[in-house]
């Protein structure tokens, strides 16, 4: 299942700085960039972790940690650096995004349903949030909800054939459960359908 990624990173610096005051807390979160860039993901997470014990309020780097917890599979680690980062005054999109993805990771579906209508509610014509949020209502058994948001990803994105896919896969879904159900108060034809179906 493909999910569409959105980054906190904001600063986007292609070198290590070298450090002239280690009680500057930009310098770490320079640092913790260029490494982040770099696929560093360790020593990224090293420098915003000392960003944050410098200025715990730093949301920036909250945000910026929990993508590369997020890129390290750490994804409860993730989850508690972006709400920090919300706590401390960062509520772009792109966080709640993010945190939407590493709910979906941990099959958290009705905390990535939350967080993407947030999303929703600040970029309403974002076609990737109602896409994500159409898979966080299919694996949540919300196949209405999910084929909804389909459609309006698909209205925003007409091109978008994973949309399409999507929900194709949420219509066969739902024609299952009431072919199954045909088929059990005895309509031969439903149960052959269903027979077809799940081929």
């Amino acid at each position: 299942m493909r999910f569409l990624i959105a980054s906190c990173l904001l600063v986007v610096v292609m070198s290590v700085p070298v450090f002239a005051d280690e009680s500057d807390p930009n310098q770490y979160f320079d640092s913790g960039n260029a490494h982040f860039n770099e696929g560093q993901y360790p020593k990224a997470i090293a420098d915003y972790t000392k960003a944050v014990d410098l200025v715990p309020s730093f949301a920036q780097a909250y945000c910026n940690r929990g993508l590369a917890y997020y890129k390290t599979g750490k994804y409860d680690r993730a989850i508690a650096d972006y709400t920090a980062a919300i706590k401390n005054g960062y509520t772009e999109v792109s966080v709640y995004n993010s945190r939407a993805l590493a709910y979906l990771r941990k099959e958290q579906y009705g905390y990535a349903i939350e967080d993407y209508s947030k999303v929703i509610e600040l970029s309403p014509r974002n076609a990737e949030a109602y896409y994500n949020r159409g898979i966080a209502y299919a694996n949540n058994s919300q196949p209405d909800e999910a084929i909804t948001d389909y459609n309006k990803a698909l209205e925003i994105k007409p091109g978008d054939m994973n949309a399409y896919a999507s929900r194709g896969v949420a219509y066969v879904r739902k024609a299952i459960v009431d072919f199954r159900r045909a088929c059990e108060l005895g309509s031969k034809t439903a149960c052959e359908n269903l027979k077809q179906v799940e081929k």
